[in-house]
């Protein structure tokens, strides 16, 4: 039988050897760095490292070990990457952003928002900003996005995550689409409720509109009541003004009591919402490339060549600069079938060593990259 300790002790021994070689291969990186300083060479070779990586696997005796070979030395070739990035200057390059210190504004600041008057985006908007500026309503994501990129508005608000239902897919996609950027965020708690003419009853509805995503996040509501026909609209405000306009008993919508107050209706049910902490992250965009100084989080979108292992590669630029993730959200890419483009938010500051780092590090692998705010 073999003694465990003794093997143990061998491996022990052969790990030292690997920590020894490692420190003097990461010695010869960066002499690799001071001539491509010099020479003002990329740091990544594709060619040379595919044909390295091919030339160590024919070194392997057991073809079990071939693939974790080439598995081993690709970390190792991206560990090196990584250490070159921080010691090559032109890496370290600004990112273009500007810090500032407030967000100037008056009652003469033009904020646009998602939706009719008493939306849930007109609520983030006030909570955000105060009610001390001039405020203008749209009735797509897409007016809001144009209004910004234009300069006729000097910011906007949109919705971008719920808490119930996920991401909202059409701002993420706008945001690739328009050279505006996310200066700040916004959670707000979202209790749904059912609203409709005064003195209507939930028996008697027939349908009942709202945003789709009011819809989703009140599902078990159209599970109990298999009579009332859920149907989608602009938004839940517009839905509330469209239930009022109407003014037939049958039809009701999902949206704020806010929304039921304005517009003069009733609340037939509150809460109506599945999930009780429900909540809606919503953005503050505009078309200045501006962070304030205080911003710990970073929004980027980025394009990789379709091979295996590039997502897995591009997500250690996070781990190597100690980097929080705290989401990642995949796309696809319009007429590339099954190929998609991928938002990652994490913690930090472009101001940071790290974070300007690991953008680099990923602007200079992936296919195309956006940073879309610090906030």
């Amino acid at each position: 039988m073999l003694d465990l300790n003794n093997t143990r002790e061998k491996i022990d021994r052969i790990d030292q050897e690997i920590v020894k070689l490692f420190e003097d291969r990461m010695k010869l990186s960066k002499e690799v760095a001071a001539y491509k300083i010099e020479t003002g060479k990329a740091v990544l070779d594709k060619e040379r490292e595919e044909s390295k990586l091919s030339a160590l696997q024919d070194l392997v005796k057991d073809p079990y070990n071939s693939y974790l070979v080439r598995e081993l030395f690709t970390q190792i070739m991206s560990m090196s990457r990584k250490y070159q990035y921080s010691l090559i200057p032109t890496y370290a390059q600004d990112l273009a952003f500007s810090p500032i210190s407030s967000l100037s504004v008056s009652p003469t600041t033009k904020v646009i928002c998602y939706g009719e008057p008493a939306s849930y985006t007109e609520q983030a908007m006030e909570d955000f900003f105060g009610e001390s500026i001039s405020c203008y309503h749209a009735t797509t994501f897409k007016e809001v996005m144009e209004k910004v990129h234009s300069g006729s508005m000097d910011f906007g608000v949109l919705p971008i995550e719920n808490s119930s239902t996920g991401g909202i897919l059409d701002t993420y996609d706008l945001l690739l689409s328009y050279d505006n950027y996310i200066i700040g965020e916004h959670v707000l708690k979202i209790d749904q409720a059912l609203i409709g003419l005064n003195g209507a009853c939930i028996e008697d509805l027939r349908t009942v509109y709202s945003h789709p995503q009011g819809i989703l996040q009140c599902a078990t509501f159209f599970e109990e009541h298999p009579y009332i026909q859920p149907q989608e609209y602009m938004s839940t405000s517009a839905s509330a003004k469209k239930v009022k306009e109407e003014n037939d008993a049958s039809k009701a919508a999902i949206a704020s009591e806010r929304a039921a107050n304005y517009y003069g209706l009733e609340v037939l049910q509150s809460k109506l919402n599945f999930e009780q902490l429900n909540s809606t992250r919503f953005i503050i965009i505009t078309n200045k490339k501006l962070y304030l100084e205080t911003a710990n989080k970073i929004s980027l979108c980025f394009e990789l060549p379709h091979e295996s292992g590039t997502l897995y590669n591009m997500l250690s630029h996070f781990i190597y600069n100690n980097l929080s993730m705290t989401k990642i959200e995949s796309r696809p890419i319009l007429g590339r079938p099954w190929e998609y483009r991928f938002f990652v938010d994490f913690e930090g500051n472009l101001q940071e060593a790290g974070v300007k780092n690991a953008i680099n590090g990923i602007k200079e692998e992936a296919v195309d990259l956006k940073i879309l705010g610090n906030f």
